[in-house]
């Protein structure tokens, strides 16, 4: 019986899929449910899993665009023999060599002298087989002559048609070692040559080209700028970061500190995480944020939902999971969707300042950048402290200047007096006289 393996369908409004990798060789056999390709939409990574066990025959190259419900494979039910078997096969096999009296017996003298040989650099290039390294080692041949004996073969049709059928992954080792003051792109030293490489654009990477372009022509996008002394952050963190990760178990970083002080500053200022539809608009009671992440396939934006109901150390953790999601290419579309307000941070890259992009539909995106001491005024004197520069990009037509400068002017203050996030953004002497 023989199955068919088709793309299912990664969500609402997606008609077409990029199946960017086979976790599986063609013609092998795969056990029942056992993940054999992985499949990029414009907004995630999935798997695709084997629905029968059985021998896999691809019907679609990796790299390929192909739609949804597509036929991508076929599975030969129940025929084939498992990897697993192959194994026991060979090692029966190896048993049996073992087990054969070798028709030539070495003195001790002999054995010895052959251990003390240093091995020829030639070893390790050949990719042999258990029982084919058993039977070299019986009849004493070593990899180097039968290298030398393959350099010398004469290869013949049949030969060159066997490496056609079977180059497909296949890889020559290296024998040379570049220099360390060799700076190369793949395998080719950097300098001299005039080499190119096409790559096809992955589907991750094709629809956030488009969305950003669109950001750009279907918003009226605007970009303010604070700076932020970073002192009471830096020394709750190092007085406390000891503690904190043996009570919660997870590291204190910054990112927790700003998502709090943006959901603070949401609920003072509604406008900034509201959205457009059409002639309307939304305006959203929570704080789902998204955190920019950048993954193996690009930028990516899980969301941590209702920040605003959350503790440090749960925003840390959800962090984390997410991050780590992101990186192994797990996120599903539940973890990406429905954020109303976006943080990226460009200073792990060393970024000083920058104007980002709106995470569309949001209406606005705060761009966290790198920690540099320099020198500021304090109560009328040069001091030098930890500052970074943050910036806010919103759609103007949405929100107008006082909302914006009023949000980060809060976030600011948030982040330079923390205690002011456990009140509203409040002072806390204000709210122990309920002014």
């Amino acid at each position: 019986m023989t199955i068919e393996i088709k793309v299912p369908s990664p969500g609402e409004s997606i008609n077409e899929v990029q199946l960017s990798n086979w976790l599986v060789d063609d013609g092998s056999f795969v056990e029942k449910d056992q993940e054999i390709a992985e499949i990029d939409s414009d907004k995630a990574t999935l798997s695709i899993s084997a629905e029968m066990s059985g021998t896999i025959t691809f019907k679609v190259a990796a790299g390929d665009t192909v739609a949804v419900g597509s036929v991508v494979a076929t599975i030969v039910v129940g025929e084939g023999v498992k990897v697993t078997d192959q194994n026991k096969e060979e090692d029966a096999s190896d048993k049996a060599v073992q087990k054969k009296p070798e028709s030539k017996q070495k003195s001790n003298a002999e054995t010895e002298a052959k251990s003390s040989i240093p091995k020829p650099e030639t070893d390790g290039l050949l990719n042999l087989s258990p029982l084919a390294r058993k039977i070299m080692e019986n009849d004493n041949l070593s990899e180097a002559e039968m290298l030398d004996f393959f350099k010398h073969y004469r290869l013949s049709r049949k030969d060159v048609t066997f490496f056609q059928e079977n180059k497909q992954g296949f890889q020559v080792p290296s024998v040379a070692t570049p220099s360390k003051d060799q700076k190369s792109i793949g395998t080719d030293a950097w300098g001299g040559g005039r080499k190119e490489e096409w790559k096809k654009m992955t589907m991750l990477r094709k629809k956030l080209s488009e969305r950003l372009v669109a950001v750009k022509n279907e918003t009226a996008m605007l970009t303010t700028f604070n700076e932020v002394n970073m002192t009471p952050i830096i020394e709750i963190r190092n007085k406390y970061k000891e503690i904190f990760k043996t009570r919660h178990n997870i590291g204190l970083g910054f990112m927790s500190f700003f998502t709090k002080a943006v959901s603070e500053a949401l609920h003072l200022f509604p406008q900034v995480n509201a959205q457009i539809n059409g002639d309307e608009i939304i305006l959203y009671n929570y704080a789902d944020i998204s955190i920019a992440v950048s993954g193996p396939k690009g930028l990516v934006v899980p969301v941590v939902r209702n920040a605003e109901t959350l503790s440090l150390a749960q925003i840390e953790k959800t962090i984390k999971e997410l991050a780590t999601k992101a990186r192994d290419n797990k996120l599903t579309l539940e973890e990406m969707s429905g954020g109303t307000f976006t943080i990226t941070n460009g200073g792990v890259f060393g970024s000083m300042l920058s104007t980002p992009i709106i995470n569309p539909p949001q209406s606005a995106i705060l761009g966290m950048h790198n920690i540099i001491e320099r020198p500021i005024a304090v109560n009328g004197k040069v001091e030098i402290h930890p500052m970074m520069y943050v910036a806010l990009s919103y759609d103007h037509r949405i929100i107008d200047g006082r909302e914006s400068v009023g949000f980060l002017v809060h976030v600011k203050e948030m982040l330079e007096n923390p205690t002011k996030m456990l009140f509203g953004a409040k002072d806390p002497i204000e709210v122990l006289l309920d002014l």
